[in-house]
């Protein structure tokens, strides 16, 4: 049942006995990895983001210090993924139904004495989705340390092992979650069905809109791509996504540690009320 997460670190393994004699529950991390069951192209299983999310917590929480409190929570494995669901498989939560799961999530984890919650996300199409869920958890519960956190956004060395046209435009079933299930998973990938795909018709050099970034377009996958890939899935290999799991996990390793000691800032009340027109945000 924990699949990736060592057993010790399982949250679901633990007794309510065990939940309500723990010790210092208030800097107790948990992790809620989160992915998708959407289409990958022609080669890649529809669990890639849930398995990547998955594994890369696991091998963390494997070399995370003993004495650091942190615990796996069972993954949930569908998302929002409407963007994919031209293609055959894809399974799809709409916004309402996965922010209202984690934010009931959220609830009773709370409840339980626990003050610190991370989403790991694996799927690039609902990371906005997470930050509002935090940012609403934090509001309702002043005291709750919530994380909309991305499993890539690290720092590792994925984009060094990447072409630079694979850097900037492979973000979906491409060399690296490619070579990244290679590592995890090799018997559900097909690279005899491997094929590269860029997006096509996009905004020239003098525009400044872009498919991703600060100033994007909305697209759904059919809009870019007939195969479901964007990017060169075809140069990837185990031994590259080896490399990558490990540095993937490293950084996950400081990201926890990080959580653990973290502290919210106090709030403050402003002694008046803030000038509307010199506010930004």
């Amino acid at each position: 049942m924990h699949s990736f997460i060592p057993p010790h670190r399982f949250f679901p393994y633990l007794s309510w006995v065990e939940i309500a004699s723990m010790p210092n529950k208030e800097n107790v991390v948990l992790l809620q990895p989160i992915g998708s069951i959407e289409q990958h192209g022609p080669h890649l299983p529809l669990i890639v983001d849930a398995a990547i999310a998955t594994a890369v917590l696991g091998h963390a929480l494997d070399r995370l210090p003993a004495e650091i409190p942190a615990y796996g929570l069972p993954t949930l494995h569908y998302g929002k993924s409407n963007e994919h669901w031209h293609f055959p498989g894809t399974i799809t939560l709409t916004s309402t139904t996965l922010m209202a799961e984690l934010m009931e999530l959220g609830d009773s984890l709370y409840r339980a004495g626990f003050r610190k919650l991370a989403f790991i996300n694996g799927h690039g199409g609902q990371p906005q989705l997470l930050e509002m869920v935090a940012r609403d958890l934090h509001q309702h519960y002043e005291d709750f340390c919530v994380f909309p956190l991305f499993v890539w956004s690290v720092p590792n060395i994925t984009g060094t092992l990447l072409s630079a046209k694979e850097a900037e435009l492979g973000i979906h079933a491409g060399d690296a979650e490619t070579s990244l299930m290679l590592s995890l998973l090799p018997d559900q990938v097909r690279m005899e069905a491997a094929i590269a795909e860029y997006p096509h018709q996009l905004p020239d050099d003098t525009s400044v809109l872009t498919m991703e970034g600060k100033l994007p377009f909305a697209w759904t996958t059919r809009d870019l791509s007939q195969s479901g890939v964007i990017g060169d899935p075809i140069p990837a290999t185990k031994e590259k996504g080896d490399r990558i799991l490990d540095s993937l996990a490293q950084g996950w390793v400081q990201v926890i540690q990080d959580i653990h000691r973290f502290h919210q800032p106090a709030p403050s009340t402003p002694s008046h009320p803030p000038n509307s027109s010199n506010t930004l945000a």
